[in-house]
């Protein structure tokens, strides 16, 4: 490992970074140097420049990615090396927002249903039932599964936040049935040889299987299932404060993004809602 990496993971850790977001800005200042065939600190500002417009113009990234990879530089620059900039190496960007294709109860079952491998399958379950994000169900504890009190207790989850989500009985009756199948002593997903969590790609390429096997057309990854978690409990009437609490959504107008697909929503107070009931019911 270079000096270079290691001041960089050592100052990404000190500010307690999450594993994904470390990996991430790691990988672009490598990039950077694979670019340039030369050590980032002896860059100039308008070579940095060029290759941050580069994302771009010849290869043809989204805003959001040209943006991870112009605060990973960001980070890098000012925190390790300590430089500032003399020209903005980025010209302001239009965010795209992209609506995700919506999957509706039957096809949310049909994912499910398809799905043979019990591990799997119970992820995809907790993704859709509960609104956890990949990374979330991947690396969710024995210890974090509340039965009694019916919630699951996530701890420094995105945004290093704990939050408490409800647990319908539907789905911790599921839970109960894969502990007693598997015994899970860590991780509630484990790898087989090692007491390891699951790969976040394992359950991607999980999901895609499921989904293609469907007969789903639908764009989108594993995401989508905490998209229809958010939307069809809005349609069951769930208040947008209790569902941003749920999602761990910092600002409230992200959730109210979800009341796109739902231009007469009604919120009922106190009301609780099952999910994976109301798959049970689908035809």
């Amino acid at each position: 490992m270079t000096p270079l990496r290691q001041q960089l993971l050592d100052c990404m850790q000190v500010r307690h970074f999450s594993m994904r977001t470390q990996q991430a800005y790691v990988r672009w200042v490598y990039d950077l140097a694979k670019y340039t065939h030369r050590s980032p600190d002896t860059l100039q500002d308008s070579e940095l420049k060029e290759y941050l417009w580069s994302l771009t113009l010849d290869r043809h990234l989204s805003s959001s990615t040209c943006a991870q990879a112009f605060h990973a530089l960001n980070f890098f620059y000012g925190q390790v090396l300590g430089r500032t900039f003399n020209e903005q190496l980025l010209p302001p960007m239009k965010r795209q927002q992209k609506i995700p294709e919506l999957l509706s109860l039957s096809e949310v079952k049909r994912i499910i249903d398809v799905c043979r491998n019990p591990k799997y399958r119970m992820m995809i379950m907790l993704c859709y039932g509960c609104g956890l994000r990949l990374s979330e169900v991947c690396l969710l504890k024995v210890k974090n599964i509340a039965g009694e009190q019916r919630v699951i207790h996530l701890q420094q989850a995105k945004g290093a936040k704990d939050r408490c989500i409800p647990v319908s009985d539907s789905l911790l009756h599921e839970l109960r049935l894969y502990w007693q199948r598997f015994h899970p002593i860590v991780y509630l997903f484990f790898k087989p040889i090692e007491d390891q969590p699951l790969h976040q790609s394992s359950l991607q390429k999980a999901y895609y299987k499921a989904k293609k096997d469907a007969g789903i057309l639908k764009q989108g990854g594993i995401h989508a299932l905490r998209h229809a978690f958010a939307t069809h409990q809005l349609m069951a009437g769930m208040p947008l404060p209790e569902l941003q609490h749920i999602l761990g959504h910092k600002d409230i107008r992200t959730t109210v993004r979800y009341t796109h697909w739902l231009p007469h929503y009604q919120a009922v107070q106190g009301a609780q809602f099952d999910l994976l009931k109301q798959l049970e019911q689908q035809l």
